[in-house]
Order: structure tokens, then sequence, then C-alpha cells
């Protein structure tokens, strides 16, 4: 099928109205030297050339495939089951558009509708969408719907300072010119009830993360005191959680969560070198119309049978976009639509089974490096998969080291967020990590005090 929606009259007619009679007047401007530059392309290929020569580029990267990572900090290398390829490969859901038409578009729609349910189960929440970006912009959607939930203007919105730091600054970025006060994380203080104490008439929102960035879990108890601080000033909690944590600990519906977002990478989608990647998003029934980005409702046809269509869809920015709640409207489909089949391949007990591998490997790592003198593993709270662990050396440095010589990802260096707490970086292990893996980081950080690493102004 050709795609010509012009003609040569309608080109002519164009041109007529602007005052031309060739094409080639609308590049005037530009200087003759320039308007057919020579192109110093090298000679032609052929398809089995080029791919070889795509191929070795490719070889180039280095990737989770081939080292051991300890790198996580809101992007996660754990197992994705065959199957989840091989289903959002299929080409009904891999081509797939927006579903405005469900009659045409069942299958797309039920696969959305299975995904809002599980995620709103795993969360303990009402409801769930599926159109955000990542977990980044899934926050910064919480704050905006908060925003928009109050009967009277409130401009202040706290941010816990254990909330990711590129979290908050999505945060500030989406909502920059709305004349808002955003405070709570200028101070390294992670304690929920300092955070609590400045809340107040004028909060709209309280957003905390659980774990924290720095792996710490926040208990039931604390997180329940947190919400009713919260609620008793009229302000919202939103939280933003690992998703697979859920498998194993309680879920920030059970303890006063209104928002509850999460990066949904770690369910089913590869770290892909940092994208795309999906924004889980969920709230109680209260919020829904405020809500951003897509809704997939259950409903009967004319003959009474099972069907699926976007509901509340006035809301969106196609429909009414000068009152729509968000820009978010057609986003990350086939990201849920993998997380979907993640979730319903491992199932509750599966989901389960990777948080307790998470969880007992990075505590076997976190215990064997305790023991490595010079190093001192920071955990004042429980930990999941990630902690902090204080170093006798610039994280950069060893971190090269590690990859140079053992070709081992280290962790996140945290001087540029949390320089308080000093040569320090964040390790995550999960299910893919071996128990040989983890001995080999715990000898590769032992031989850096022994080591004479070269310092990095010295190599750049």
């Amino acid at each position: 099928m050709r795609y010509t929606p012009h003609t040569d009259a309608d080109r002519r007619a164009m041109m007529a109205t602007i005052g031309i009679t060739d094409v080639a007047e609308l590049f005037a401007d530009v200087p003759a030297e320039y308007r057919f530059p020579k192109l110093e392309l090298p000679a032609p290929l052929t398809e089995m050339e080029v791919a070889r020569e795509l191929e070795a580029l490719a070889d180039e990267n280095t990737h989770v495939g081939q080292v051991a990572c300890f790198l996580g900090a809101g992007a996660y290398n754990h197992f994705v089951p065959a199957v989840v390829d091989t289903v959002i490969s299929r080409g009904e859901f891999y081509t797939a558009y927006t579903p405005y038409q469900p009659e045409i578009s069942q299958g797309t729609l039920q696969a959305m509708f299975e995904y809002q349910s599980m995620i709103a189960a795993l969360t303990g929440m009402d409801a769930a969408n599926a159109s955000h970006y990542d977990g980044a912009t899934a926050v910064a959607e919480a704050v905006i719907m908060a925003l928009h939930s109050h009967r009277t203007p409130r401009k202040k919105v706290l941010l816990s300072p254990v909330l990711h730091p590129q979290y908050r600054a999505v945060v500030r970025t989406y909502t920059q010119g709305m004349g808002l006060r955003i405070v709570g994380d200028e101070q390294p203080d992670t304690d929920f009830h300092a955070l609590a104490a400045l809340c107040d008439e004028e909060t709209a929102v309280v957003v905390v993360q659980n774990p924290d960035f720095l792996g710490q879990l926040h208990s039931p108890a604390e997180m329940r005191d947190l919400a009713e601080a919260v609620h008793a000033r009229g302000a919202l909690l939103a939280v933003s959680v690992d998703p697979i944590s859920l498998g194993l600990f309680t879920p920030p519906g059970a303890y006063g969560a209104d928002i509850v977002t999460a990066e949904g990478q770690a369910l089913g989608n590869s770290l892909s070198f940092g994208g795309p990647y999906l924004g889980i998003f969920a709230f109680r029934n209260e919020l829904v119309r405020r809500s951003s980005g897509r809704l997939v409702g259950e409903t009967v046809d004319a003959n009474g049978a099972c069907g699926y269509v976007l509901t509340l869809s006035t809301r969106e920015q196609h429909i009414r976009r000068g009152k729509a709640t968000s820009n978010i409207c057609t986003n990350q489909g086939l990201n849920a639509l993998a997380a979907a089949v993640y979730l319903a391949v491992m199932g509750k007990h599966g989901l389960r089974k990777v948080a307790e591998l998470c969880w007992h490997k990075a505590h076997y790592a976190a215990d064997r490096i305790a023991q490595i003198p010079g190093y001192e593993v920071v955990a004042p709270k429980p930990f999941f998969k990630e902690f902090v662990v204080r170093c006798p050396r610039p994280v950069a440095e060893i971190n090269r080291f590690l990859l140079d010589e053992y070709g081992i990802i280290g962790g996140y260096d945290l001087s540029h967020d949390y320089p308080h707490l000093g040569q320090a970086m964040l390790l995550c292990v999960t299910e893919m990590n071996t128990v040989e893996e983890i001995d080999d980081l715990v000898h590769a950080l032992a031989e850096v005090t022994e080591s004479d690493l070269i310092p990095l102004e010295v190599l750049f």
C-alpha cells in the first residue's frame, strides 16, 4: 500500500498559496554550497557484511550476560522466563497501538486488564493503570494526582531524602512552574518521624520509598504511623516500592498508602541498556478520576458477553486536552504486557521464591563483606536486596578495578547523592548472582585493600 497523501495538484495548490513555483525555493535561505554537500560515505556493503560489522560493534558492549553485576539503584538484573519474550513478540501484541476501537482490540485490552488486576493485588490497592514511562515519572504523576485531589489548593510537597534521587529530580522537573514548595529531602535524616513532623495543612502529598534508595526496609508499623500522621493533616501518602519485594513483604495498601508507584522493569523486562521501562501506578478508588493514563475496564456487550474497554477516557489528553489530568496516554503497553506475563508465569509462590533468593543472597554477601578489613556494611535497619558499604578507597576506583581485573560490575557510587556517607557504594544482589560470583566479589574487594590502584584522574 502506498502512502502518498499529496497529489501533484495538491502540491501546486500549496505552492501557489505561499507564492512559490518550485519546491527548491523553500531552501533559498540555505547557502548554495550547503544545500547538497558531498557525503563521504564508505563503499556499499552486502547484507552479510553489514551484519558482521554490526555484530562486531555490539560485541564492544559489556552486558550482564557476560559479567557478574552487583549494580542496582533502580534497574535490576532479574531472570526473565523465555515465555515472556515469546508472548510479547507475537505480532498481535508487538504491533498493537492504542485500543480505541474495542471491537478489534479485545486481546490487547484483556491483557492490560489482567495486568492492572495483578498490580492492584500485588500492591494491595483498589485500581491500577497501564501507561506510565518509568518509576520516576510514576512518582511525578503521583504528586500531580495528589495536587488535583484536594478541594482547596495545597502547594507543599514532602519528599523523603531516601527516595531515589533521580525520582526527586524528575518530580521537580515535572512540576516546575506550578508554584510548589518541594521540601523534606534537603537533610540526610532518613527518619520518617522527622518527615511526618514537616507535614501540615498546606501539604498535598508525602512521598516515601520502601525499601528506600539505600536498601532499608521500613516496618509496617512505622509506615502505618506515618500514614496516620499524614492523613491527620489531610495529605496523601505515596509510596514507591520494589515490586519484587512485595512477594515477601507487606503491601503498601495494608499500611495506609493512597498511591503506590514502582519501577516495573524488574517484572519481566530486561535492562536494555536503560530502557524503555515501565512505571507502575496504583491507587485507591477515591482517586480513580484523578488518575493519569489508560484504564481498562470489564463490561458486557449487547449480547451479554464479557468484553473490555477503555474507561474514564474523558480525562485523557487525547479526548479533552485542555482538561486532561496528564499528557500520559499511549505508553509502555508492551512493557506492561511483559510484566503481566511474568507475574502470571511466576504466580505468588514463584514471586515469593525470587524475593527470598534476593534476601538470602544479599545477606550472605553483606555478612562476607563485613568481615573484610577496611569495609563497613551500613545497615541500621533490615534490608532487602541492596545495602550500603563504606569503602577504604573511592568507589569509582574500586569499580574500575573490579571490572578490569575481575569482570565484575560493582555497586552504585553514593558519594554524589549522599556525600555524608563518605566513600560508600550501594551494592545489589539478586537471584541472578551465584554464590561463586559473590565469593569472587568478596575476594576482589579484599584485594583492593592490598593493591596500588591508579587514581582515575591519572587515567583520564
